[in-house]
């Protein structure tokens, strides 16, 4: 387990299944040889220009706008820190965000933001980056960086990793709720990236007949 693979995962703080897979990866690095490295996606430029409201918020529209617009928030927030103190920092803050924001049940806003910078260390004042756009140039660089190479019709989470000629492979999802655990989080692993390793492979799809279970 010495010689680690590094896999990279692009993360919305606010999606749910990206809450479930980024915790997966951290099961698969304790009975897989990898790393995972954290970077930035966001859904509210994702959803740019998208006007369609998902079936969960039809009787509520307003409320999922109001969403969507709340977004830039912790990606932001994201990006200055990493500019602030490295990407490395995304690691640690992405979990304290996101455990507040999915388990925690917390209301977004400056009160979340400031308490998740200092549970790392950093300045909570880099919680005022959730309304500016000083950010959004590196922001969107680190989207596009993650979503092109996967395509144009997916979403959050993104992951390159080593496939198994030595190329990076890209893809959406995994999308599994619980989290895997121990041994069960590898063998996953292993088939995710059997089949996205395969060439001309491109779609495993079944409906979801349950929410996500992010506790």
């Amino acid at each position: 387990m010495t010689d680690r693979q590094t896999l990279d995962m692009w993360f919305d703080p606010l999606c749910p299944w990206a809450w479930i897979t980024s915790r997966w990866l951290l099961q698969v690095e304790q009975v897989r040889p990898v790393r995972t490295r954290f970077n930035v996606m966001s859904l509210a430029v994702l959803n740019d220009g998208n006007d369609s409201v998902p079936q969960e918020y039809a009787d509520r529209p307003e409320a999922y706008f109001a969403l969507r617009r709340e977004a830039w928030g912790p990606v932001r927030i994201c990006v200055a820190a990493a500019r602030a103190t490295g990407p490395e920092v995304l690691r640690d803050l992405y979990t304290a965000l996101g455990t507040r924001i999915h388990p925690g049940g917390q209301q977004l806003g400056d009160e979340l933001y400031r308490a998740a910078l200092v549970d790392v260390g950093l300045d909570p004042n880099l919680a005022a980056a959730a309304g500016s756009e000083e950010y959004d140039e590196e922001l969107l660089a680190s989207h596009h960086a993650g979503l092109e190479p996967a395509g144009s019709d997916v979403g959050t989470p993104i992951i390159h990793a080593p496939g198994p000629d030595g190329t990076t492979v890209a893809f959406f999802g995994p999308v599994v709720s619980p989290v895997p655990q121990g041994e069960a989080a590898g063998r996953l692993w292993d088939g995710v990236l059997l089949v996205a390793g395969t060439s001309g492979f491109f779609e495993l799809k079944r409906s979801r007949d349950t929410p996500p279970f992010v506790g």
